[in-house]
């Protein structure tokens, strides 16, 4: 009896032309025309085509499953492509050895050297600019710190963050109270694609570092807008 049960089972093939065949991939199921003869003389038989049928039913709704998950999955896919293509995060310091920079005689854009983080690829060592690569509220964040070298002599920690050319956070340690100091201003800022930030260093400001990374300059998208 289960010789002729198996034998039946693997006789009948799926009667449906379907992604997906219990007989395997690259082929197809064909019902037996006789089968409907035979279930009414044989009724090992006839349990067999039931068996059948019910097989018939199991394929159907394996492949609208796998039908379905396979959207699911191309949504997801879609999903996760626009999260990566919207990264954008950097974290810089200014050097990473010992050393100030300025003061000078004019503003210039302090140009950070040392990179923690630059996903995107949105800010230039070479310009110290940010360039924000899709638009959508940033998060922007600037740290500046000086050593006087002496106590009593003119501290002069000074920054300016800027969008553009136009200044959105300055920062002041400007006097000779002591002989280190720095400052922090955190943002949020909603910026275009295209936009231009950078740090600026006033004419007769200095800043000071080292390894230990005292002056930083940081930003990443928290949403986009497009």
């Amino acid at each position: 009896m289960r010789g002729i049960v198996f034998l039946c089972l693997l006789g009948c093939s799926l009667a449906q032309n379907l992604t997906y065949s219990w007989n395997g991939p690259g082929t197809s199921s064909q019902g037996d025309p006789n089968a409907a003869n035979e279930c009414l003389t044989d009724t090992q038989t006839c349990g067999c085509c039931l068996m059948q049928k019910q097989m018939w039913r199991m394929e159907t709704f394996f492949n609208m499953s796998l039908a379905e998950l396979q959207r699911g999955l191309e949504r997801a896919q879609g999903v996760l492509n626009t999260m990566r293509s919207s990264r954008s995060a950097f974290s810089v310091a200014l050097t990473d050895t010992r050393r100030c920079v300025g003061p000078n005689r004019a503003d210039v854009v302090v140009q950070y050297q040392s990179v923690f983080i630059n996903l995107g690829d949105g800010y230039s060592v070479s310009t110290g600019v940010f360039t924000v690569p899709r638009s959508g509220v940033y998060a922007l964040a600037l740290t500046v710190y000086s050593d006087a070298g002496a106590v009593g002599v003119l501290l002069a920690a000074c920054g300016r963050m800027r969008r553009n050319g136009r200044v959105i956070a300055a920062l002041n340690e400007y006097n000779t109270q002591d002989q280190e100091d720095s400052a922090t201003v955190v943002l949020a800022v909603q910026m275009q694609a295209g936009d231009k930030v950078d740090v600026i260093l006033p004419a007769t400001c200095y800043l000071c570092d080292d390894n230990s990374h005292y002056n930083t300059f940081s930003g990443f998208l928290l949403y986009a807008t497009d």
